[in-house]
């Protein structure tokens, strides 16, 4: 590959804009009349809750949808894209929320097989050389001859979008390209790509949720909602809470009650040398010891893969200890339903329709689980009574806001955000000593996330012992008083949020 000169590189990238672009499944209108423009060389967020239209905006453009009505222009011609390969070859890449490299081949083979022109026998040579030309001008760096597999996911989010400019693609979509992601590792990847998009090098267009992110390197934003344009504008003339109200409208947030001091409070849950292992029989927790006090959430942060699901599994009883014991008040506990009752023991696993519910069952029998053969929903402790199973149901679905049909509703028809609700309904409605929650507010809207983000403060206000397992370090800065860094399957950082910083924490998460 020949070196293209500075004024190539500066009039590389290419401006694209939606016209009335509508897309309509049955009677449902995902996409409403969406008009943007996003001229060559911005940095341009989509934001907008799940549901907004954000995913099928982008699918049109990339050409996994035809709109129904609507134009789609790149640096001001209309185009008809019918798929993602004609996508492509207008300069159009996409980079996904899930990672499309092949784990067993280097880097540099999931570049070249990458190339609709990729020889059957390749002269690896000159291809190696041509690599190496390529690298040498791009502004960050993987190892080539590395597998896939042994990468780091920086590296790995790295070598997605540098598949996507030795493709030539000169408009890059993203989405949500952080959430696999260390502090530090997203602050250099984007710090980078809105280098290349001031110097006219690329045009981008991400889909996020992080507002730091968004004030920190966009250009501009556009906000979705229901399917329709809500707003956006140049970022230096918005701030987080106007790009929130344009994302949620009137809906009202319910505010989070203040942090209640508990001095000097004892240990709750103890765990105590916690080893186990993955799904193949390889070490996934490996002498994890830490203990949470009452009124106390911690926070366990890292990036994914690191042991926090096992763990989560591991006391919820759905993975089984190789060794470590856990204690409630210094009393040892074993995760089967007996001790949950005994000692005050709740959850909220992660996908809890999936973790947490039976989904055909109705609401209401989701919603008795805890006490289905306790009175007065069961008599001698085996004979349901439906009435009061009902009647309880009703009361926890007014309770904690549960947008439901009805009780008998099967819980599989219900939002992500109101199983959430359900489950928690379900959780919280006793006595709470000790709350176990993982990843609670994963794709779920702003009000939802602020009513659950107030069950948990509550819990701790109480005097619960609250353990946080987040992949959102936001999250995790926002609620617990306490952060623990999760890496490789260890504890590797214990510190008082107020006495640490996002910095740090991105560090011990990377494993320095």
């Amino acid at each position: 590959m020949s070196t293209p000169d500075k004024k190539a590189i500066a009039q590389r990238a290419i401006g694209l804009a939606t016209q009335g672009m509508t897309k309509i499944f049955g009677s449902f209108t995902a996409l409403d009349d969406v008009s943007i423009d996003i001229p060559a060389g911005q940095f341009h967020v989509l934001l907008g809750e799940n549901g907004a239209g954000k995913s099928t905006l982008v699918k049109c453009i990339m050409g996994f949808y035809q709109p129904d009505r609507g134009k789609l222009l790149v640096d001001g011609q209309e185009v008809s894209v019918r798929n993602p390969r004609e996508a492509r070859a207008l300069g159009i890449g996409m980079v996904y929320q899930h990672f499309t490299l092949v784990p067993s081949l280097t880097a540099a083979e999931n570049l070249v097989i990458s190339r609709a022109d990729a020889p059957s026998v390749i002269n690896w040579r000159k291809e190696k050389a041509d690599l190496d030309a390529f690298m040498a001008r791009m502004p960050f760096q993987v190892p080539l001859d590395a597998p896939v597999a042994s990468l780091s996911a920086g590296e790995k989010q790295k070598l997605e979008i540098l598949k996507l400019l030795y493709l030539d693609q000169r408009f890059l979509i993203l989405d949500e390209p952080t959430s696999v992601l260390t502090p530090d590792e997203a602050d250099e990847i984007l710090g980078l790509l809105r280098g290349m998009t001031e110097r006219g090098e690329l045009t981008v267009l991400m889909i996020s949720h992080k507002f730091r992110e968004v004030m920190a390197f966009a250009d501009a934003v556009t906000v979705l909602r229901r399917g329709a344009h809500t707003g956006g504008g140049l970022v230096k003339d918005l701030n987080p809470t106007l790009m929130a109200r344009m994302m949620i409208g009137d809906t009202k947030i319910r505010e989070r009650a203040a942090r209640v001091a508990h001095d000097h409070a004892a240990a709750v849950l103890d765990l105590a040398g916690i080893f186990a292992d993955d799904d193949h029989g390889l070490p996934a927790v490996d002498g994890v010891s830490l203990k949470v006090r009452s009124g106390e959430i911690v926070g366990i942060a890292g990036v994914s893969g690191n042991g926090q699901a096992a763990l989560v599994e591991v006391l919820g009883g759905q993975r089984p200890m190789r060794d470590g014991r856990i204690f409630i008040h210094d009393k040892p506990f074993e995760p089967v339903r007996r001790d949950f009752d005994r000692f005050k023991v709740f959850g909220l696993p992660e996908e809890p329709l999936k973790n947490a519910t039976v989904p055909r069952m109705s609401v209401a029998e989701n919603m008795a689980f805890r006490a289905f053969d306790k009175a007065p929903m069961a008599r001698f402790g085996w004979w349901l009574s439906p009435s009061p199973i009902r009647a309880k149901a009703a009361e926890l679905i007014e309770r904690y806001k549960v947008k439901t049909v009805s009780t008998d509703s099967p819980i599989e028809t219900l939002s992500g955000g109101n199983v959430q609700r359900a489950v928690l309904a379900r959780e919280l409605s006793g006595d709470v000593d000790v709350l176990i929650v993982a990843n609670p507010c994963f794709g779920l809207d702003f009000a939802s996330v602020a009513e659950i983000r107030s069950q948990i403060m509550d819990q701790r206000n109480r005097g619960a012992a609250v353990l946080l397992v987040s992949e959102d370090l936001d999250e995790i800065l926002e609620l617990a008083d306490r952060v623990a860094v999760m890496s490789e399957g260890k504890i590797s950082y214990v510190a008082p949020v107020g006495e640490t910083d996002r910095t740090t924490i991105g560090h011990h998460m990377a494993g320095h």
